[in-house]
């Protein structure tokens, strides 16, 4: 259940209920019966550009996207935005790179999408605070659902350790 934590008691106790009877990875098959088809980095990086480029043409080029195998669920990152700068000349340039935790290769769209939204957000939001969450809303409206959704299943992972998808 740390997966979980932020939310509320009356939340964490439903979840409890359907862990109790083992029905989590049940109801998430149930809202997400497929995984996507993305799985390589070259697909995820066409993934990641087509949504930069619909919801946010102004901001900054994503320059690499990849699956990393480094990044470890157990410390809550599901991916990572990196920048780095870099003098050229007399300019400074901002190299962006958008990494995503490896097992995300073989769950439903919708938990990729969440990651990428989140990620891509990052590129004009630093921080974690009401602009960056409206940013991320605005990508996609059921971010939170999605986010939340994402949590459910880690939990059934690190519950059962059998993968849904």
């Amino acid at each position: 259940m740390k997966y979980l934590s932020a939310y509320s008691e009356q939340t964490l106790s439903q979840v409890r209920q359907v862990m109790d009877q083992g029905r989590l990875g049940e109801v998430l098959l149930q809202r997400y019966p497929k995984a996507h088809e993305i799985r390589n980095d070259r697909a995820l990086y066409d993934y990641v550009q087509d949504l930069r480029n619909e919801f946010l043409r102004n901001a900054a080029p994503i320059d690499k996207v990849a699956f990393d195998s480094k990044i470890h669920v157990i410390n809550h990152a599901l991916g990572l935005h990196t920048s780095v700068s870099r003098v050229q000349g007399g300019k400074l340039k901002a190299k962006h790179e958008i990494r995503v935790a490896t097992m995300f290769r073989e769950v439903p769209l919708e938990f990729l999408r969440m990651i990428a939204v989140h990620e891509l957000a990052h590129v004009k939001e630093k921080q974690h605070d009401k602009a960056f969450y409206k940013l991320c809303t605005y990508m996609e409206p059921n971010y939170h659902q999605y986010e939340f959704d994402t949590r459910l299943y880690l939990t059934h992972l690190d519950a059962s350790g059998s993968r849904l998808w």
